[in-house]
């Protein structure tokens, strides 16, 4: 069998590249693009199906359920049942015992608060992703002699936060990381523009307060919040079509605002908040360009919540990573169209 068919899971063990191991990377690409994985401790089975929800409704299509409570299993048993689409994972898994239960109840993924090689062993025999926990290169040179992609750093704030991830993870390139612990909306802006961060652990959307109340609305509008912080959408300029006329009404910018100018080869910007096409660019009357933390990410929050895009007109950078891309449709006769950051 030709090499590029197979590929090497753990020491002494090689599987073929099939379905199962897309799947497990499916699975983790979509929790990359979700970029929050709210973590439930509860104690109610019957709270189980109203918080997946709510969890859904704001945005969130993802949880993790830990295993720190008697009702865990059937909590998610019932999501899995009742919501087939909502990725459902386990957390605190401890043992290959706890991981089997788990993926038996329909558990998509596994989360563990340490490395324990047993358990990341059976989880990649069964083709089931599994994400322990590493706050140290030796736990991260383990993972990967074992062939994860992504990991736990926990607990996140405690072991150092940022600063510390980023200068830990640089030896290890091919390395991702779901930070959880300690992260709420004021850190999470940092995390999520780390290119290191596949996604953000975090129990403050739905916390044991808000289940045991039965406060789903506060769950919904806490995950509305959580994702709107996460996106960090925000107008970065409007361009205008001038019908060729950009020097003149640039130079109105510029005699009666005291706008500076910014000559493109295809605009003059005024100001960086308004681009004047040289011709007539995409767009009835211009476009505007919305900014993102990440652009993959937010295209596919938009397009939850129903929004087109014109794939045509997608752009990567050299490392294959969505950086621009318009919507399909016109709005009031704009064009729109997502873009990084510049500090992203």
């Amino acid at each position: 069998m030709k090499p590029e068919n197979f590929i090497k899971i753990h020491a002494g063990m090689v599987v073929y590249k099939n379905k199962r191991i897309q799947s497990m990377k499916a699975v983790l690409e979509k929790i990359g693009k979700i970029g929050i994985v709210p973590v439930v401790v509860i104690d109610d089975a019957e709270k189980a199906v109203p918080l997946a929800r709510a969890l859904e409704e704001g945005g969130l299509l993802c949880a993790e359920i830990t295993f720190r409570t008697a009702r865990a299993l059937e909590a998610l048993q019932r999501i899995h049942r009742e919501m087939p689409d909502f990725l459902i994972g386990a957390g605190t898994v401890l043992s290959v015992q706890q991981a089997d239960e788990a993926i038996s109840a329909g558990a998509s993924f596994i989360v563990s608060p340490g490395f324990n090689p047993l358990v990341v062993k059976h989880c990649i025999d069964k083709g089931v992703p599994v994400v322990p926990g590493c706050a140290t290169p030796s736990d991260m040179e383990k993972a990967l002699e074992l062939g994860l992609e992504t990991v736990k750093f926990f607990p996140a704030e405690q072991a150092g936060g940022l600063a510390y991830l980023k200068a830990v993870s640089a030896p290890y390139t091919s390395l991702t990381f779901i930070p959880t612990g300690g992260i709420d909306t004021t850190n999470l802006p940092g995390y999520a523009t780390f290119d290191k961060v596949l996604a953000c652990g975090g129990s403050w959307m739905a916390n044991k307060a808000f289940i045991q109340a039965g406060d789903f609305d506060r769950v919904k509008k806490s995950c509305r919040d959580a994702v709107s912080v996460l996106l960090g959408l925000s107008m970065v300029h409007i361009g205008v079509n001038t019908n060729n006329d950009s020097k003149s009404a640039a130079k109105f910018f510029a005699e009666a605002f005291d706008f500076s100018l910014r000559e493109t080869s295809a605009s003059i910007f005024a100001s960086e908040s308004i681009e004047l096409m040289n011709n007539t660019g995409k767009g009835t009357h211009g476009h505007i360009a919305i900014g993102a933390n990440n652009v993959e990410r937010a295209k596919f929050h938009l397009e939850n919540r129903g929004v087109a895009f014109d794939e045509t007109t997608a752009k990567y950078n050299d490392r294959g990573k969505l950086i621009f891309i318009y919507l399909k449709e016109e709005i009031a006769g704009f064009a729109v169209h997502l873009t990084v950051k510049a500090s992203s």
